[in-house]
């Protein structure tokens, strides 16, 4: 079971969203990793066959990205926004999304009772979409995108506005779904990616900057962050020489986390880079070399 990708384009009028992406996403979670705005939620639309691409090739378990009902058949979807009819509830909202997948009524109701249980919201099936709090909507979406039983799961933004113990009761959902069909969730949070993800593609203004292990993206950080203590008075000076990642109040001076290609000394003090240093480090890198 796998997604290639293969030279895959897509223009709106003169603008180049994605330019000659390849990608091949193997079983288990993959992360798709990006600022607002690179091109994460096309590519998706396009691998949901909401959207259709300029140029290049997408197989999805062997199936042609153009073969749209089969492709369907395999795959749920999670968009950044999606809505129900407010006054449904839970479950009558998963049964009118199951008529309308074409699933008979008793494969229908056996699913949308695992789901619920599932995902948590069996407590809450009778109770109103509108009056669900943004961790449960995020979790009907989830049960919402498997009924079909997919063996691809595309998931856009799935923990924005989520609180930190809705992320990771979320994201341990994800991971056990995982054990069984490949999941692309596609986030700007790179932390997230690290906890759930073993393999991830780096997307800058529609390239494709990086894909491999996570722990491959975590090196492309080492010996390039530094930490060091200025005076306030120097701090625009300071941005001028590095790109800082961080700043704190440190009684009247500030502390500054940076990145420097240079090996630094002194009152520099070398840290161990985390996925977010390295992912920062990689995207000024490819801007500058770009601009």
């Amino acid at each position: 079971m796998e997604i290639k990708i293969e030279h895959l384009s897509k223009k709106c009028g003169n603008k180049n969203i994605l330019k000659d992406i390849c990608l091949n996403i193997p079983v288990g979670m993959y992360g798709l990793l990006g600022e607002n705005g690179a091109g994460k939620t096309t590519l998706m639309r396009i691998l949901a066959t909401v959207s259709e691409p300029t140029a290049g090739m997408v197989q999805i378990n062997g199936v042609d990205i153009k073969n749209k009902k089969k492709i369907r058949q395999i795959i749920g979807y999670l968009p950044q926004e999606f809505s129900v009819y407010p006054n449904m509830s839970v479950y009558s909202a998963l049964d009118y999304l199951g008529i309308l997948a074409e699933l008979p009524q008793k494969i229908r109701k056996e699913r949308i009772n695992q789901l619920l249980k599932q995902v948590n919201l069996e407590q809450e099936k009778n109770k109103r979409f509108k009056n669900l709090s943004g961790g449960m909507k995020r979790r009907f979406g989830i049960a919402q995108a498997l009924l079909n039983n997919p063996e691809i799961l595309i998931i856009d933004e799935p923990t924005a506005g989520l609180d930190p113990e809705e992320r990771l009761r979320f994201y341990n959902l994800l991971s056990e779904l995982a054990m069984e069909r490949i999941i692309i969730l596609s986030t700007h949070i790179a932390s997230d990616i690290e906890a759930t993800c073993s393999k991830a593609a780096v997307i800058c203004r529609g390239n494709v900057i990086f894909q491999g292990d996570i722990s491959e993206l975590i090196k492309l950080g080492e010996n390039k962050v530094y930490t060091a203590t200025i005076q306030q008075n120097k701090l625009e000076e300071f941005k001028k020489k590095y790109h800082i990642i961080s700043i704190y109040q440190n009684g009247e001076n500030i502390s500054c986390r940076f990145l420097s290609d240079k090996a630094l000394q002194g009152e520099y003090v070398s840290c161990e880079a985390s996925i977010e240093d390295s992912y920062i480090y990689l995207l000024s890198d490819y801007k500058k070399e770009v601009e």
